[in-house]
């Protein structure tokens, strides 16, 4: 318990919404008014919510696999983005199974934090025995369509292999609530699957992969991330980069 006191601590200065009365969470303080959504536990409670799924996926090389090979590839860009340190205040929206979060953690300077949130405990459970105790990272339960946090008080914002495991409108919230709490000048890093050009061979193999696994996945083939802003948002600058014969896209959105 004394661990729990400790990061519920240093977890303060983030503010919350005045509409909001929800404290700030750590794994070891999980919110009961909080329920998975009905997506997740009917599609993927056998990657994201089964003990035996969470233990079978939080293997690096495995994560890779499921990459073909770019999972450090697509890590590294993302935390590019962020700079070296990183300064701050990061949010990183859901857990990720390999070591993202460690490195990113890693990389923060003295006096900047990482927060993140997720809407399941196993997933946050999860994590902090693979951070282990660093003061500099908060962990949250929180649902990534109503962020509890105010506006505008993140420098960064990373979103990493979410927006495809979400339905179009759960995706738009999300979208929304990235962007909601980034500051001004501040940057929302979309990391995510993305349709390949005719030319890779992955490109045949995926369709079926995804229709099968991942239901919600081939709306990242039809749409462009852009398609999926609020319509009143207005981005200051918008960079998209592909990977892989394309299979994979890294957007780089500022407020």
């Amino acid at each position: 318990m004394k661990k729990s006191s400790a990061m519920a601590a240093s977890c303060a200065p983030i503010p919350l919404r005045e509409s909001s009365a929800a404290p700030h969470f750590s794994p070891l303080r999980i919110s009961p008014d909080l329920a998975v959504p009905s997506y997740l536990q009917h599609t993927y409670w056998w990657a994201y919510l089964h003990p035996y799924g969470v233990r079978f996926f939080e293997r690096q090389w495995l994560v890779n696999a499921i990459l073909w090979g770019n999972f450090a590839r697509l890590r590294d860009a993302a935390l590019a983005e962020m700079g070296m340190p990183i300064t701050g205040q990061t949010l990183q929206v859901a857990c990720v199974y390999g070591n993202l979060t460690p490195k990113l953690a890693d990389r923060l300077a003295p006096g900047a934090k990482l927060h993140v949130v997720d809407v399941a405990p196993v997933q946050l459970n999860n994590l902090q025995c693979k951070l282990g105790r660093r003061a500099n990272v908060c962990l949250h339960h929180q649902d990534s369509t109503s962020l509890t946090f105010d506006d505008g008080i993140f420098d960064q914002v990373l979103v990493f292999f979410l927006l495809h495991e979400q339905p179009a409108g759960v995706r738009e919230q999300t979208v929304a609530e990235a962007l909601r709490v980034v500051k001004p000048g501040g940057r929302v890093i979309f990391v995510d699957y993305h349709r390949p050009v005719w030319s890779n061979p992955l490109r045949y193999f995926m369709v079926p992969v995804l229709a099968t696994l991942e239901p919600f996945a081939m709306d990242t083939w039809k749409k462009e991330i852009s398609e999926w802003l609020p319509e009143s948002f207005q981005p200051t600058a918008l960079h998209k980069e592909t990977f892989f014969g394309g299979l994979y896209q890294k957007v780089v959105i500022t407020r």
